[in-house]
């Protein structure tokens, strides 16, 4: 059997011929399948299949796929359960822009089974796309039993969780004032709201609203500046007419100001902060001392004039009563003697505004905490809507009730509009219009503030008073700070920062949802809401329904069929627990009276993090894997940065409730993936990149190879196509060739190492450098996916393969291979690259699945030397210390380093490899380094195509060495006399620097200071002189002579003419093992340059005859240099 052979590389068609062999051989169900191997435990975060899946979506399912595969190969059993997360607003939202309805229609137009039917229809919509890209992308995934998130029995463990977590007294019931998104229909809670981009930068119309002081509360001390107006800033003026209070701070020292209304240019004292006083009055006022002054200001006048009066604290203003400013709104249902008047509270500061907080309890959760804190308590603007209720002067859908004046029906925002009616003045701008002409508008301007928007519909989000459910997190956030101390984080800047911060700071979590296709809250209460029942699990149910049967509440269990104890699917299919179903049941209270379902769903992300238990019917069945921690908590989880107040988030507040522990050891959260520009992906920008076209294009290996050596995951990614094409060409195009190069001449010479392998001291000195860095690889790879670093790892495996690999060893032991007998020294050439290629396709198999199953598909067919099927039953490389030589890597790698900086001289001078030259220059420490460079002469010599090396110690003085100051670490040391040390530092001698290098300090004086310079504070480099160009780097310089004589001329023809020669012998398909006859058109100097060259030329190109003619027509037309001339080979 011979080794593979393939002229035409394609990555695409090698994913497709590697995917049907792991099908055939079900290599995905052997790989977690192992005996007697412990179990890695994975966590798959669930996509929603309701959308397209995304280039995104690759970088994170490669990075779960790349660990799950590294810890496979490390001997454990990694199962890997998939899920599809079906519920939440994603998948409502889609389905009422489908059906053309809104959330109001919900229930008159389409009933809620018949919609709720819709978004079961609607959330498996691209399921074909999801595991298509799961395939091709190579993610090893079980695609064959998903946990899905509306199925019965998950939504059951989610009520179990709920029951639990209410017999832990951490369930209540509370009106608050919380974030609410008027375009979704439903509260949000805080974690969705510091999603990534929900906090955005926008321009608002603010107002600094003046409020007129009542006379009948006004102590004796402050009767003397009556009449006077509060001045109180806000940037949402759309809640002034639901304002009942102004907040002031205790301690805050506060003033009254004579001054004029800009607008109306009325005569007006004012009261703010003492501290804000230079800030309000900026721009268009300028500040007088003599009060007579004001008598001078006229209406024309552009500029104002302000007079400070007498100052109080903040508690002296307690209590005063002040007029309401929006005349038509009502006066609050609730105690309205109690409104519109000043309070105390400490949320009070003088950083912005003017040191009065307008205060709309109805629309502010530190306004609502202020008022209820207040004595007596300020009551809420509120009215009785057409049930009776009471509610806001704002509607959920974020419009004004009517009769309230000019605002009445309109909505708060612009952005809560069709784009086609949108007017042209917000709500904002015309209140402000209003309060201009009627004097209570003291400043009106635009204002740039961060404002928190709906992470799924992109609109504003309102704070509303609402009745909700909420878990009790803030008793338990110390103890949820605790045990993330547990998790490993990548980076550990966002498991430190990011989310630490978040957990000292949680507030109670809100669970409730206004909506309808998702788990209802499985909780029943009596009309008066003194008695609850929380029901966990659908035994529990149905037991309380035939109770509620027996007191004549319900006719029939609709779970009659329903078997208890039968724990089958097919049996659960039986019950729905979905809204449209448990709304309909009516219970019975221990005090014999009717109790129905609390109308709103369970938070999504309650869901999700409740995964780790719903995905196996925790604790109905699978009790064990759970209590004994079989499968729980994960040993790896990975998404975006956008979960970490999301799913990372939600996992371990239930698991810390729950069970006190962590529901996750390790994980990894990835950046963004942007443009090559940096901006967002969006189908809006024309810049979103298709994940299919991507991987047609270039082939899965590529992309993810690229997405993970481009930058560690945790950094934002600007994804560039002709980065994949680099990849492409450069790491696996690379790869290939070497694995050409070796298919090829090991079929030539019959290798299929199956001899006795050479001991590595046998082996020549650059095998043996090759497998001591494929040993030192190992250990960094293996060491680097242990700790979830991927990204060094691939970088260092790029590195070998192209640089020392290829670029070095395959270059410089070509001959081995193509030349002389099949000898112990061929022999060790060819088990010296077999493994490596077969190492290789070990370290890059977590990354590049396809290639790697391919490459080593392709060498063990052959060889059989490793047992495994695939290479993703294979076991990790171990690497091997005895192996390992740090000495002789660093030799040669210092020879490397000399032959790198030789060829950019060359490059720099524009002087042709091929091109011979008369010697390098090296100066060496000592003769220890000049022993082992000389070691490497014949290297150096070929690599450089130069004829000698010439050294040079510390006592030659042919290079003259310079010193280049380092500004960024002298500077902050020496400061102003920095110019004159850096001066100093480029006149020292030789000797001097001599000195520098041996000590690695120097002590200087400079104008009469004593300056201690070491060798991190400057850079050596030599002096070109004229016929040698000079190149440093890394510790190391050369010098080349770049002279050239008729001998070197010649040579360098010849080595062209070779190297024509074998392209036209490529290009022509003959063998490497072809001979050949050539014939060259003659022309000037070309004939003596190959005569005097001819066992070189003919000794490379493997020609038996060579011949000149002065008239050629047949051949190939070759042009360098000044040398045009016409080439034909013949096979003999």
């Amino acid at each position: 059997m011979r080794f593979r052979e393939s002229k035409n590389f394609s990555l695409t068609s090698i994913s497709s011929e590697i995917q049907d062999f792991w099908s055939k051989n079900d290599v995905f169900s052997k790989s977690f399948n192992k005996k007697d191997s412990a179990s890695f435990i994975f966590y798959e975060g669930p996509p929603s299949a309701n959308g397209k899946p995304g280039i995104h979506h690759v970088m994170a399912r490669t990075i779960k796929d790349a660990f799950c595969r590294y810890k496979t190969l490390k001997g454990y059993n990694v199962k890997r359960k998939a899920g599809w997360d079906t519920h939440g607003l994603p998948v409502e939202l889609g389905v009422e822009k489908e059906l053309g309805i809104s959330k109001d229609d919900i229930g008159s137009k389409i009933s809620v089974s018949e919609y709720n039917a819709a978004c079961k229809k609607a959330v498996m919509k691209y399921t074909a796309e999801w595991e298509s890209l799961t395939r091709q992308m190579g993610y090893w995934i079980d695609l064959s039993d998903p946990y899905v998130t509306y199925t019965p029995k998950y939504m059951e463990t989610v009520w179990w969780l709920i029951k639990n977590i209410s017999e832990k007294k951490l369930l209540y019931k509370g009106y608050t004032v919380q974030p609410y998104s008027p375009a979704a229909g439903t509260g949000l809670s805080s974690h969705e709201l510091n999603q990534p981009g929900a906090y955005r930068d926008i321009s608002d119309t603010s107002v600094i609203a003046q409020f007129k002081c009542l006379d009948g509360t006004l102590p004796v001390k402050l009767k003397n500046f009556y009449p006077f107006y509060f001045l109180a800033w806000t940037t949402t003026p759309w809640t002034l007419p639901s304002n009942t209070a102004l907040t002031v701070g205790a301690k805050i020292e506060y003033s009254f100001v004579k001054t004029f209304n800009q607008y109306t240019k009325e005569k007006i004292t004012v009261l703010l902060a003492k501290n804000l006083i230079e800030k309000v009055f900026s721009k268009n006022f300028y500040k007088i001392y003599n009060e007579n002054e004001l008598d001078l200001f006229k209406q024309s006048n552009t500029e104002i004039p302000y007079f400070i009066l007498e100052s109080f604290k903040g508690v002296d203003l307690e209590n005063l009563k002040y007029e309401r400013i929006w005349e038509e709104a009502p006066l609050p249902l609730d105690n309205p003697e109690h409104a519109f008047r000043v309070i105390l509270g400490d949320f009070v500061t003088t950083e912005d505004g003017t040191g009065i907080v307008h205060t709309a309890p109805t629309f502010g959760a530190d306004d609502y905490k202020a008022a209820k804190s207040a004595i007596p308590e300020v009551p809420p603007l509120q009215v009785l809507d057409s049930k009776g209720n009471k509610v806001p002067l704002v509607d959920l859908k974020g419009k004004f009730i009517d009769n309230i004046g000019l605002i009445s029906g309109k909505y708060v925002k612009n952005e809560y509009y069709e784009s086609d009616s949108m007017p042209d003045k917000s709500v904002d701008v015309e209140i402000a219009i209003k309060l201009k002409e009627q004097n209570l508008a003291f400043k009106v301007e635009k204002y740039s503030h961060s404002y928190p928007h709906c992470w799924r519909t992109d609109k504003p989000v309102l704070y509303y008073p609402m009745e909700s459910w909420f878990i009790k997190i803030s008793d338990l956030s110390e103890r949820m700070f605790t045990l993330n101390n547990e998790i490993n984080w990548k980076p550990k800047s966002t498991g430190e920062g990011r989310f630490g911060n978040w957990l000292k700071s949680a507030n109670d979590w809100n669970l409730s949802r206004s909506r309808f296709w998702g788990v209802p809250l499985p909780i029943w209460s009596n009309e008066e809401g003194t008695e609850h029942k929380v029901i966990g699990s659908v035994e529990e149910l149905i037991n309380e329904i035939n109770v509620s049967i027996e007191k004549g509440f319900m006719k029939s269990n609709p779970y009659s069929k329903f078997k208890v104890g039968d724990m089958s699917d097919d049996n659960y299919t039986n019950v729905d627990l979905h809204k449209d179903f448990v709304d309909d049941i009516v219970l019975c209270s221990e005090k014999s009276l009717p109790m129905k379902r609390e109308t709103d769903i369970i938070d999504v992300w309650f869901e999700s993090g409740s995964m780790p238990y719903a995905q196996i019917h925790y604790p109905f069945e699978n009790k064990d894997l759970i209590d004994h921690k079989s499968n729980f908590p994960a040993d790896f989880i990975a998404e975006g940065v956008d979960q970490t107040r999301g799913w990372f988030y939600t996992l371990h507040a239930i698991s810390t409730i729950v069970f006190d522990s962590i529901s996750y050891k390790n994980v990894v959260s990835n950046g963004l993936v942007l443009d090559k520009n940096g901006q967002k992906m969006s189908k809006r920008l024309g810049n979103a990149i298709d994940p299919f076209e991507m991987i047609n294009s270039f082939g899965i290996d590529a992309v993810r190879w690229y997405m993970i050596s481009n930058s560690n995951p945790w950094d934002n990614l600007k994804f560039d196509q002709e980065g994949v094409a680099e990849v492409k060409r450069k790491f696996f195009g690379t790869l290939q060739n070497i694995y050409s190069f070796f298919s090829l001449y090991a079929n030539i010479d019959g290798f299929k190492n199956a001899e006795t392998k050479i001991d590595i001291d046998k082996r020549p000195e650059i095998d043996r450098w090759i497998l001591s860095e494929l040993n030192s690889l190992i250990q960094k790879v293996d060491k680097d996916f242990d700790n979830y670093d991927l990204t060094p790892a691939a970088r260092d495996i790029n590195d070998f393969v192209q640089e020392k690999l290829s670029n070095w060893y395959v270059r410089l032991c070509r001959r081995r291979f193509w030349k002389g007998e099949y000898n112990s020294d061929k022999i060790s050439a060819y088990q010296t690259l077999f493994e490596c290629l077969l190492t290789i396709s070990k370290l890059i198999s977590p990354i590049a699945p396809f290639y790697s199953e391919y490459v080593f598909q392709s060498l063990n067919t052959v060889t059989r030397k490793d047992k495994a099927e695939s290479v993703h039953l294979s076991n990790f490389p171990n690497y091997s210390s005895d192996i390992i030589d740090n000495n002789l890597e660093n030799k040669i790698n210092q020879v490397r380093n000399i032959c790198s900086l030789a060829l950019s001289i060359r490059k720099k001078e524009k002087i042709k490899v091929r091109q011979p030259l008369n010697k390098i220059i090296i100066p060496v420490k000592n003769e220890i380094e000049k022993n082992e460079i000389d070691d490497a002469k014949s290297q150096i010599l070929s690599e450089v195509n130069v004829k000698s090396i010439e050294f040079l110690d510390n006592k030659n003085s042919l290079l003259i060495k310079e010193l280049k100051p380092n500004f960024k670490l002298l500077g902050p040391k020496y400061g102003k006399i920095i110019n004159d040390v850096a001066k100093k530092i480029k006149s020292l001698s030789n000797i001097e620097i001599e000195k520098l290098e041996t000590a690695s300090s120097l002590n200087i004086k400079v104008n009469e200071t004593e300056v201690s310079i070491s060798l991190e504070d400057v850079e050596i480099n030599y002096k070109d002189i004229e016929g040698l160009s000079v190149a440093s780097g890394n510790g190391q310089t050369i010098a080349l002579d770049l002279s050239l004589n008729e001998q070197l001329i010649n040579e360098g023809i010849a080595r062209e003419i070779v190297n024509r020669v074998q392209n036209i012998r490529k290009n022509e398909g003959l063998e490497v093992t072809d001979k050949i006859e050539i014939t060259i058109k003659n022309c000037d100097n070309l004939e003596k340059a190959i005569y005097d060259n001819l066992d070189y030329v003919i000794g490379e190109t493997l020609a038996i005859k060579l011949y000149f003619s002065e008239n050629l027509d047949a051949g190939d037309i070759i042009e360098f240099d000044n040398i045009k001339t016409r080439i034909n080979i013949k096979k003999v």
